[in-house]
């Protein structure tokens, strides 16, 4: 399945590799790949997108609802 959602608190590159390996770590075998500029994650993943949403914000990034 494939899981997309609007982080508005990615800023850099940085955060782009933070949450990929928060998610990365969490999930393992999850693909992921982050736009910094538009803030999108898309996840391809067996994992729930509570899962995601829950490894995203254990880094300290916001999900825009």
């Amino acid at each position: 399945m494939t899981v997309t959602l609007k982080v508005p608190s990615i800023a850099c590159e940085a955060c782009a590799k933070t949450i990929t390996r928060a998610i990365e770590t969490q999930q393992p075998g999850s693909a992921v790949s982050v736009d910094v500029a538009g803030k999108l994650v898309k996840v391809e993943t067996t994992a729930s997108e509570s899962a995601i949403k829950e490894a995203i914000v254990s880094v300290g990034h916001t999900i825009e609802l």
